[in-house]
């Protein structure tokens, strides 16, 4: 345990709150063959575990959802030695019981982004990784186990509909994502997931409620600065119940690595291109994700 390098993504609110907590506090310039990640990795020890940090937006939330370099992130937590990730993100809920300032810890996602680049494969080989369960099954299990005893509302499963934005949902677009079953809606879970699948990473992600989405018509008696500042308020009591969440989950005496476990082997079935045809110069530019 002492040994593992857990990996985690978030968001600036996150980013601070963690590096106040941190011990032994240094900044990593990663270089990947996907560019540069979305900044400096951030490396720390808390709850007796090692810790890499990547702030999703960049310094000073500089970087919208369709512009996040997810293929580099990912890669340089990657080649740092994170085979387990703990992302966390802000969504606004499709359903009533999803309470602003409550967590969700996500089991599925609808992808309906268009924009950004969803593998590390392209120009390698014909590569096709098993999506069904995107979420690490194992991980997910001990974010539930560590959840209860916290003073913290976090509903145990929950569909993500990641949008591409950067604009918010239309009335009618957030109706039919309830239709669809969808629990959340967000902009930064994909291809987040699929890149880590890709990765062979345990990937699990904590969702941020920070309003409802427009299918509930807001308080129409509230003007539009009190909405904001709600919405913020909530976002800053989510993002503390996240940190207590990913606290307990660093404290605890669970392994958050685990070799056997089949996110670590996704690409075992995965290529379908024959091996001769696969670029050598390219399996070598990769090789990180294989290892």
């Amino acid at each position: 345990m002492a040994g593992e390098l857990i990996g985690i993504i978030g968001g600036t609110g996150l980013g601070d709150a963690l590096a106040a907590q941190l011990a032994g506090v240094e900044f990593r310039e990663v270089e990947t063959p996907f560019g540069k990640p979305s900044g400096l990795i951030l490396l720390g020890e808390l709850g007796g575990r090692r810790i890499a940090f990547v702030s999703r937006h960049g310094q000073g939330h500089t970087l919208s959802p369709s512009e996040v370099p997810y293929a580099a992130n990912i890669f340089a937590l990657k080649s740092l030695g994170v085979h387990t990730v703990i992302a966390s993100g802000a969504v606004g809920s499709l359903r009533e019981k999803v309470a602003p300032g409550h967590l969700v810890l996500v089991n599925q996602f609808i992808d309906k982004t268009f924009k950004r680049k969803n593998t590390f494969f392209g120009g390698f080989g014909a590569v096709h990784c098993e999506l069904a369960e995107p979420v690490c099954t194992r991980l997910k299990e001990t974010l539930v186990h560590v959840a209860p005893p916290l003073d913290v509302t976090t509903h145990l499963d929950g569909t993500y509909v990641c949008m591409e934005g950067p604009q918010f949902s239309t009335r009618a677009e957030s109706l039919m994502h309830r239709q669809w079953g969808g629990d959340l809606i967000g902009m930064t879970a994909m291809p987040e997931a699929k890149l880590a699948r890709e990765a062979q990473m345990c990937y699990a992600l904590i969702a941020l409620a920070s309003d409802y989405d427009c299918w509930r018509p807001h308080d129409k008696s509230k003007g539009k600065q009190t909405l904001l500042q709600e919405i913020l308020s909530n976002l800053k009591t989510a993002t503390n119940n996240c940190l207590a969440l990913i606290q307990a989950l660093l404290a605890g005496d669970e392994a958050l690595v685990n070799e056997n476990c089949p996110c670590r082997k996704s690409l075992e079935m995965a290529v379908w291109t024959n091996p001769s045809h696969i670029d050598p110069d390219e399996k070598e530019r990769l090789a990180v994700l294989f290892e």
